[in-house]
C-alpha cells in the first residue's frame, strides 16, 4: 500500500483526507522532522515513503535531478485556505492513485 510524507508547508488535515486510501501516510510533525531541511525529509522519504506531498519547488527540482523514489505530488496552486487546499486534494485522490502505480515522477495538482 503506497506511502505518502507529508511536508510541513501542507496542513495536518491533509492526512485526514490521505488516511481512506494511503493509511500509512504520515506528516512530517508526526515523525518529528518539522524542522528539518528539503534534504533531509527527501532523504528520509527515498527510505521510507513512495512520495512526498508538497508545494515546496525544492522537492520539484530534486525529483527532476534525482528522479523517484519518492515521487513527488506537487501543488503548484498559491496562496489557499486549509479547506481550499483539502478540496483540492478530495478531488484527485483518484488521479493520486493512479499516480503512484505508475512511472510518473511527478504529478502537479493545481
Amino acid at each position: 500500500m503506497p506511502k505518502i510524507l507529508i511536508d510541513n508547508n501542507i496542513s495536518v488535515l491533509a492526512k485526514l483526507v490521505l488516511e481512506k486510501d494511503f493509511p500509512m501516510s504520515r506528516h512530517v510533525f508526526e515523525l518529528g522532522l518539522e524542522t528539518s531541511s528539503d534534504d533531509e525529509i527527501w532523504e528520509f522519504a527515498k527510505n521510507n515513503f513512495d512520495a512526498i506531498l508538497s508545494k515546496d519547488k525544492d522537492f520539484y527540482y530534486k525529483t527532476i535531478l534525482y528522479g523517484p523514489p519518492p515521487k513527488l505530488i506537487w501543488i503548484t496552486k498559491g496562496n489557499c485556505s486549509n479547506n481550499q487546499l483539502l478540496n483540492l486534494l478530495r478531488k484527485h485522490i483518484s488521479e493520486i492513485n493512479t499516480f503512484l502505480i505508475s512511472d510518473q515522477a511527478i504529478l502537479t495538482i493545481q
